[in-house]
């Protein structure tokens, strides 16, 4: 069984990231402890705050910082797992290679680690966007019940703010880390859990910085609206593994700024 679960360590940490994945979405599916599903709160338009309520005589839920909190991370884990995947599974290779035929158990632990790592980054990153959250939603400017834009000044600022942060060099740089495992796992190789670890919360950090300001276009959109979730999900994976991902990323850029300019004119 150990000789089996050796050879298979890469189809192993690939089955759970997926697993993982999958009951992340599972969970905003089901509304992420809201009294609406994920569905119910999903709908497709270019400019969010004009639209209506769908339900103006139901109140919404208080709000809550620990479940926005466990909400926001979801989500993150959700959208960005994928996107780490490939260095998670290559430091799961390295390892193997560099200590032969070493327990499966600490090849796990280990990887287990890394990404216990990056997920604690996007941790912290929730609990920011949580609060900021905590904020709009009393100021009116999002809904409480559908969590989406209710301002146009609101949509515009975060659609060019997110425009102009695609086609910085503080972007590019974040995204070169991100599109790099090989070189990262190179220059930043730490040895034993702890270091896998560390590890893990560096390359989150990079992550972070790659894809923060896409993240606040939830705000815009609806935090709990799947195709905004999607699309952004689908744009992240493109800059991070396609050939022409960082072309992707500026033209976002440009696109986002028109976006911006039309929702004032609107």
């Amino acid at each position: 069984m150990v000789e089996w679960l050796l050879r298979r360590e890469r189809a192993v940490v690939a089955a759970g990231l997926a697993a993982l994945t999958v009951l992340a979405w599972l969970y905003l599916w089901r509304g992420a402890g809201m009294e609406m599903g994920g569905l119910d709160m999903t709908s497709v338009a270019l400019f969010p705050h004009l639209q209506a309520e769908p339900m103006p005589g139901m109140e919404a839920m208080p709000f809550a910082w620990a479940s926005a909190v466990a909400m926001w991370w979801v989500m993150m884990i959700a959208m960005m797992t994928p996107g780490a995947a490939p260095l998670i599974l290559l430091y799961g290779r390295v390892l193997r290679h560099a200590k032969g035929a070493a327990p499966p158990d600490r090849a796990y632990a280990s990887s287990a680690f890394l990404v216990a790592g990056y997920l604690a980054v996007w941790l912290g990153f929730s609990m920011v966007a949580a609060a900021l959250q905590s904020a709009l939603e009393p100021a009116g400017l999002i809904s409480p019940m559908m969590l989406w834009s209710k301002s146009a000044a609101l949509s515009a600022t975060v659609l060019a703010a997110a425009g102009l942060y695609q086609l910085s060099p503080l972007k590019g740089a974040c995204l070169r880390q991100c599109r790099g495992p090989v070189e990262f796992l190179t220059r930043r190789w730490r040895p034993g859990p702890s270091g896998a670890f560390v590890m893990g919360v560096e390359h989150g950090a990079w992550c972070v910085g790659c894809c923060w300001m896409l993240m606040t276009l939830l705000f815009v959109g609806g935090l709990m609206n799947f195709a905004w979730i999607a699309v952004l999900t689908f744009l992240v994976l493109i800059e991070k593994l396609a050939p022409a991902g960082p072309i992707v990323g500026r033209i976002s850029g440009i696109v986002l700024l028109a976006w911006a300019v039309a929702t004032i004119l609107r």
